[in-house]
Parts: C-alpha cells; structure tokens; sequence
C-alpha cells in the first residue's frame, strides 16, 4: 500500500506562503487545505488577505470562507473538520498540501489536540465585553486573583487570558487538565517546509500589505462588522485597531493604520518564536521554488507511487 504524506508549508504572515503553495500544487497535481484560522471566515476578505478568487480557481481549496464570524469554532473542531477531509481526498491523493500561519491549527493536525472543554458563553461574552470596556488591565486583574504563581501566561496577550479564564471559570478547572497528554498516531507521514526572510523584509512586506489592504477598503470592511466587535472572531487584527478607532472617535486614522502594522510585526515575530521551536522544519527562502519541490521528491518519490511533472526537475 502506498504511503500518505502531508506537505505543511509554514511561516509567518506576508512571507508568501500562498505562491509556493499554489506552484507546489500544481507541480504534485494536489489540493490545498488552510490553516490560517484567520481566513476561516467568510466574511473577512480584506483583513485576513484571503486568497483571490483567481488563487482559488486555480487549485481546489479546503477551509477558506467556509465559516461565518457566528459560528463558535476552535482548533479541537479544526482537528476533527481536517481530518475527515483529509481521509477524504486521500482516496484520490497520494500527497495533500497544508498550508497556514497558525501553530495551535498545525500541532491539531500534527500532533493532536485534547477535548476542549464546554465553555460557558455567558462568561466567554462577559469577559470579552469588560475586555472591550476596562481594557487588557481587567483581564490581569481576574488572572491575579487565581493566585497561581506557578502558572506561566502571557499577560499581556488578551486573547490567551480569555481563554484561560474563561476555561477555568467555566469548568472550574485549569486549563492543563485538559492538554493531551500522548501524541496521537497518524495514518500518514509529515514533512514540514518553513518559509523564512530576513526579519526586515518580512517587515516591509508587511507595511506593504497593510497598505494594500487599507486601498481595497479595511476600513469599510471593519465598519459592516462593527455591530459584532465582541466576537471572538473578530478579536483579529486589522479589525480589533478600527473598532477602537470608532468607539474612541478622537485617534487619527493614520495612526490607527501604524496601529495595525506595529501588531502584525509582533504578530509575525510571535509566529517566528513558535515555529522556530519546532527542529522538524526545514527553511527554505520563498524565492527557492525549484529547491523546495525537489527537496519534497526527494523525500517521497518512492514511497507515494506519485509520479512527479518532470518540466521542473
């Protein structure tokens, strides 16, 4: 029986990560699945840089658009969600390309992740809603009174202490409880490619798709969603620095603007610090296509039954 393989194809936002997938897919005649958890969304077009819709007709894609900022959704349900589909296309593929920015999505495929818990969507509300109100201090202070001087959290991260207070609060529990304590076993091989620039490149590219966005209408794409600020969904960037330009009504858009390309430099960096961890990744620059597909026929051709398109080799 020929072996499955999964290509993940990582790194941090704007390296270019959708080219070298759109080229690999073609070259190993295979389909794509995201997980980029911030282009989940339909409705989030602009500020997420989804795909085109030229991109996407191109190569068949897997989780883009296919939510609504409504629906309740988490990396556990990503797990289960890309499994199955995954089972699916490999009756028709030897190999499957994923591709994404989001390192919690990838460990769900990688690795596995433990049952979530069932959160109380009273507190998870009241929580994001004083958030939004008192700010990031309101949060601190509800993570100081667990007294828990063992427990190592980034405090200044809003989104990790709402998910951390809101799973204590809702199963009285700390979250660790729940984190799966034995790898799960998979039915196919894993190869990692890591795209990687130099850090003020990945800057530029950056400013510039800040930039690009702002033309294509962010800030109109952030105010039809305004009414729903609270969502955890729209905890993202790019929309979160616009919905406080509106409640405030006193900052300057320009730098509103700043705003946002500071957080997705710290976004990117955070991205960096994550995926550098992992030593089963190999780097390679987004320029070195060529390098890159050859580095993956090498390591599958064989074991696939795959037979590969021999005008780039």
């Amino acid at each position: 029986m020929n072996q499955k393989f999964i290509i993940f194809i990582l790194g941090p936002t704007s390296v270019g990560k959708t080219d070298i997938s759109l080229f690999l897919a073609k070259k190993l005649k295979t389909e794509i699945l995201s997980c980029d958890s911030r282009q989940f969304y339909k409705e989030l077009k602009i500020g997420t840089s989804m795909p085109t819709i030229e991109e996407l007709s191109k190569v068949p894609h897997h989780f883009i658009g296919h939510l609504s900022i409504h629906n309740i959704y988490n990396a556990k349900l990503f797990e289960i969600d890309c499994l199955k589909k995954i089972n699916k296309l490999f009756n028709k593929y030897s190999i499957l390309l994923i591709v994404g920015g989001s390192g919690l999505y990838e460990k769900a495929i990688t690795e596995g992740l433990s049952n979530f818990p069932k959160i109380n969507k009273n507190i998870r509300n009241h929580l994001i809603f004083n958030f939004k109100k008192n700010g990031i201090s309101f949060l601190q202070k509800e993570f100081k009174k667990l007294k828990n001087k063992n427990k190592f959290i980034d405090i200044y991260n809003p989104i990790r202490l709402i998910r951390y207070l809101e799973i204590i609060k809702s199963t009285g529990k700390d979250p660790s409880f729940f984190f799966q304590k034995k790898l799960k076993k998979r039915d196919f091989l894993i190869l990692k490619i890591g795209l990687i620039l130099p850090r003020y490149e990945i800057y530029i590219k950056i400013n510039n798709r800040v930039e690009n966005m702002i033309k294509k209408g962010l800030l109109y794409e952030a105010e039809l969603y305004y009414p729903y600020k609270n969502l955890n969904s729209l905890q993202t960037i790019g929309y979160k620095e616009f919905f406080e330009f509106f409640d405030q009504k006193k900052n300057c858009i320009n730098d509103t603007i700043e705003k946002i390309k500071i957080n997705t430099r710290k976004y990117a960096k955070r991205q960096l610090t994550w995926y550098k961890k992992d030593t089963d990744i190999t780097w390679f620059h987004p320029n070195e296509k060529e390098k890159i597909l050859s580095f993956i026929l090498k390591k599958i051709v064989g074991n696939t039954g795959f037979e590969p398109v021999t005008s780039c080799l």
